[in-house]
């Protein structure tokens, strides 16, 4: 559970209800993960570009190696992937 305060899925307009819709369709669920940027509009797109960057960008891992990796962070911080 977050600890600061968010907008809630039924709550959300405009370009965060969008951002909602489009993450529960690709991912069948809202992140926390997600509605901790949801106050801030500019943090909401630069946590979805950071994300696009480390998880799609060109690295020497492969994209199942990243998701490894973000399991186990996940993991170690005691949150839901």
């Amino acid at each position: 559970m977050v600890w600061i305060r968010t907008i809630p899925e039924d709550e959300a307009t405009g370009m965060l209800k969008r951002y909602y819709e489009g993450a529960r369709k690709s991912r069948g669920f809202l992140s926390e993960r997600i509605t901790v940027f949801s106050i801030k509009e500019n943090n909401l797109r630069a946590n979805q570009t950071l994300t696009s960057t480390l998880m799609e960008g060109e690295s020497g891992l492969s994209r199942p190696e990243k998701e490894m990796i973000a399991v186990r962070v996940s993991a170690l911080n005691h949150c839901h992937y």
